[in-house]
């Protein structure tokens, strides 16, 4: 039934993903300056379908859990296969990401909890998976975005809160708090999110996501990309 989740029923499918989502309105507006204003919101959505669907196909994802108060967003996400739970006080980032931990834990007191970005158009299942695996290590961890000073993730195992620390300089905020910081080559496409026209360019070279691709030519049929990438 929408709303509740399933029990535990594959013990290598571990994490929970929390994805946060600003009403499509207000999401991305630095955007604007390149992609102009009336793009910036289908952009916003391409992006955390892009993140969602390859999130979901990720070995080591159990499910995906996205905080938004966007009906338009609620409504494609769920069509994806996550679960949509209501940016409820709405009272900014971090609260979305602890009322979404909330959330899982309250069916699955022990599960392992993960934010992500929502904002990751090229990412990619293997090297997701591969930073979850490093994560896994450890009772909170997170890993830097690609300039080394935000978050894209942030990691917690079973019995550990997750105290999401993000936005601006947030890496040195989580070392702060104790988590330990995820250092691997090759997971560029987890670290890639975006807020400017300059990032969007740079992701477009690890490889786009389908909906972010087709959004992005103008097309707005986007064809599935091939999970195992």
């Amino acid at each position: 039934m929408d709303g509740e989740f399933a029990t535990d029923t594959d013990p290598t499918a571990r994490w929970s993903l929390v994805v946060p989502l600003k009403p499509l309105r207000l999401a991305k507006s630095r955007l604007a300056a390149s992609v102009g204003d009336a793009p910036r919101p289908r952009l916003a959505l391409a992006f955390a379908q892009d993140t969602v669907a390859a999130a979901l196909a990720c070995a080591a994802v159990r499910d995906v859990v996205v905080v938004t108060d966007d009906p338009a967003a609620a409504e494609e996400l769920t069509a994806l296969g996550a679960r949509v739970v209501p940016d409820t006080p709405a009272d900014g980032l971090n609260a979305a990401l602890a009322h979404g931990a909330r959330a899982v834990r309250a069916a699955r007191p022990r599960a392992a909890v993960a934010a992500l970005n929502a904002d990751l158009p090229a990412l990619r299942p293997r090297e997701l998976d591969r930073v979850l695996t490093a994560a896994g290590a450890f009772r909170r961890a997170f890993l830097a975005d690609a300039a080394g000073i935000g978050t894209t993730l942030l990691a917690a195992a079973p019995g550990a809160e997750l105290n999401p620390a993000f936005g601006g300089p947030s890496r040195h905020r989580h070392l702060l708090s104790g988590a330990v910081e995820i250092e691997l080559a090759g997971v560029d496409s987890v670290r890639r999110d975006v807020d400017t026209g300059d990032d969007l360019s740079v992701a477009a070279l690890l490889g786009l996501g389908t909906f972010t691709a087709s959004r992005r030519a103008g097309d707005e049929r986007p064809a599935a990309r091939p999970s195992g990438l």
